[in-house]
């Protein structure tokens, strides 16, 4: 099991793990500069779709190396991300980074993994994960959804369980443990949020939602803190001990996202689930270290699972 983001790269080689990067509408130094960095480090191999004459000098300013990189030549940024989805349903590339670090860009890849007729997506439910490093939690701790889905309901939220589940598994966690946030750890039917975690966690124990623990509501205090939770009166294996935090909207995701960020000085490395790739989606906020670190952690998803 990782203790450190820094511990993905030892971890992908240990298993033997090397994927096909491909890089729609490929324009952004910070973008090309963590491609080249994976590159350079022996876990991917990239492919550059986008203007080459950009390309080229781009890396000629910053002293790019491009001798083992495939450009191929498309300066329609909408082409080139039907091109990037093309080439993981032909079986030509494992992952999908956006190239250009903008809503714009992402929603075109998006647009192309949903096409009903050339699309990628696998389930039903796509999701985006964040995984974070933070000084004062004992191990990396997940959170979803922050990027994807609004105001999910039970069935997209299981969705989001189901897909959140499955990568932690393959990054060494057997029976991930999920933390549902609410703002109280009762069920109350005036807060929706509390009676979706209740059933989430009964799903859970019924096999609804397999190979994990769930437990909610758990307020955010009591699911990361044991002392906090005992001190309630909630004593389970969960609460103060979560592999995943469930955020009950996009709004307290993306909150506790940037909390982490910029309160607690947190690393992250960050995956888009539930295409037939993981996706890697950058924004100019994002700092190389997160961006290099969410290439190795979409990687990750390749990793065989070794227990049933």
């Amino acid at each position: 099991m990782l203790n450190k983001l820094s511990e993905l790269e030892s971890y992908l080689k240990e298993h033997h793990i090397r994927c096909r990067l491909v890089i729609p509408a490929a324009r952004d130094e910070n973008v090309l500069n963590a491609a080249f960095t994976a590159h350079r480090i022996g876990i991917v191999d990239t492919t550059l779709i986008g203007s080459e004459r950009v390309i080229r000098e781009l890396a000629d300013e910053k002293n790019f190396d491009l001798s083992e990189i495939n450009i191929i030549n498309e300066d329609n940024a909408a082409e080139a991300a039907i091109q990037s989805v093309r080439m993981v349903r032909e079986g030509s590339a494992d992952i999908i980074m956006n190239g250009e670090e903008s809503y714009y860009g992402a929603n075109m890849i998006l647009k192309q993994i949903d096409d009903r007729r050339r699309g990628i997506r696998k389930g039903s439910i796509m999701s985006h994960m964040a995984i974070f490093e933070v000084e004062r939690y004992h191990k990396l701790i997940a959170v979803t959804d922050t990027v994807l889905n609004v105001a999910p309901d039970l069935s997209t939220k299981a969705g989001i369980a189901h897909n959140a589940v499955f990568f932690m598994r393959r990054l060494g966690i057997e029976i991930p443990k999920v933390a549902v946030l609410a703002a109280i750890e009762v069920v109350n039917e005036a807060m929706p949020a509390t009676m979706h975690a209740g059933l989430l966690s009964k799903m859970a124990q019924r096999g609804q939602i397999k190979n994990c623990v769930i437990d909610g509501p758990l307020a955010f205090d009591n699911a990361i803190s044991r002392e906090s939770a005992v001190h309630k009166g909630i004593i389970n294996e969960v609460a103060g001990d979560p592999d995943i935090l469930l955020a009950p909207d996009i709004e307290t995701a993306n909150i506790l996202y940037q909390s982490f960020v910029f309160f607690a000085n947190a690393r992250v490395a960050s995956v888009a689930l539930g295409a037939s790739a993981p996706i890697v989606f950058t924004s100019k906020l994002d700092t190389d270290e997160t961006r290099v670190a969410s290439i190795l952690l979409a990687a990750a998803a390749y990793v065989p699972i070794s227990y049933r």
